[in-house]
C-alpha cells in the first residue's frame, strides 16, 4: 500500500510577462496543461488539490476535463509564498531576493507550508494518488522537507512550468522522492519556466 502526492507546477500564464501576480493560461501554457493532462489520465487519482490563484486553478481543471471523476478542490495551504527568509546558512547571492520580502510575508509562508505539510504529508490508509497544482515555492518546500535537506534549499529547487514530481510513502517507511521536475511530456519548446541558464 502506497501513498503518492503528485506536485505539479501550473503552466505559463500570460500576465507572466508584464509583472502581474496572477492572470490566465497562455496558448503555451493551456497546451502544457492538455499535455499533463495526457501524461496523468492513467493514474487513479482520488483527489485533485490546487492553489486558488487563477493560473493553478485552470490547469487543474484542464486535467479534469480529462478525468471527470475527479473534481478539483482549492485550499489556501498551496497559495504561492515564501516560507523562509535569509537564515545564517542562505548563501548571501540570495539576499537580493529577500529585500524585496517583509518580515509578515515570510511569518506567513512559514505558518502555510507548516499547516501544508502537517496536512498532505500524512499518511492515508491503502493506496491513495493525491495531486496538487501549486507554485516553484510550494514544491520545493515539498521536496526540501521530504529530503530533510536545510531550511535555505527550497530556493534550489526549481519546477518548469507542469513539470511532474512525484513524492510517495510506503506503509512504515519514510516519504521518498520518486521524480523531480519529470518534463518527458513536454516537447523542448514548451519547457518554460526554469531559470535562464538551464540548457534546455
Amino acid at each position: 500500500m502506497t501513498h503518492y502526492i503528485y506536485l505539479v507546477r501550473h503552466g505559463e500564464h500570460q500576465d507572466a510577462e508584464h509583472g502581474l501576480v496572477d492572470g490566465p493560461l497562455s496558448p503555451r501554457g493551456r497546451r502544457q496543461a492538455s499535455l499533463l493532462a495526457d501524461r496523468l489520465s492513467g493514474v487513479p487519482l482520488n483527489a485533485v488539490w490546487h492553489s486558488p490563484l487563477e493560473r493553478a486553478a485552470q490547469t487543474a481543471r484542464a486535467v479534469a476535463d480529462r478525468l471527470p471523476s475527479v473534481s478539483p478542490e482549492p485550499t489556501a495551504l498551496l497559495f504561492d509564498c515564501v516560507p523562509t527568509g535569509m537564515t545564517p546558512e542562505t548563501p548571501s547571492v540570495f539576499e537580493p531576493f529577500f529585500g524585496a520580502v517583509t518580515e509578515a510575508e515570510v511569518e506567513a509562508g512559514r505558518a502555510q507550508m507548516a499547516d501544508a505539510v502537517g496536512e498532505f504529508l500524512v499518511r492515508k490508509p491503502g493506496d491513495v494518488h493525491e495531486l496538487l497544482i501549486t507554485h516553484n515555492f510550494v514544491i520545493g518546500w515539498f521536496v526540501r522537507e521530504v529530503l530533510q535537506a536545510p531550511e535555505w534549499r527550497w530556493m534550489t529547487l526549481n519546477q518548469a512550468h507542469c513539470g511532474l514530481t512525484v513524492l510517495a510513502q510506503k506503509q512504515g517507511r519514510p516519504w521518498t522522492l520518486l521524480a523531480h521536475n519529470d518534463l518527458a511530456h513536454l516537447p523542448v519548446e514548451l519547457r518554460t519556466g526554469l531559470p535562464e541558464q538551464f540548457p534546455f
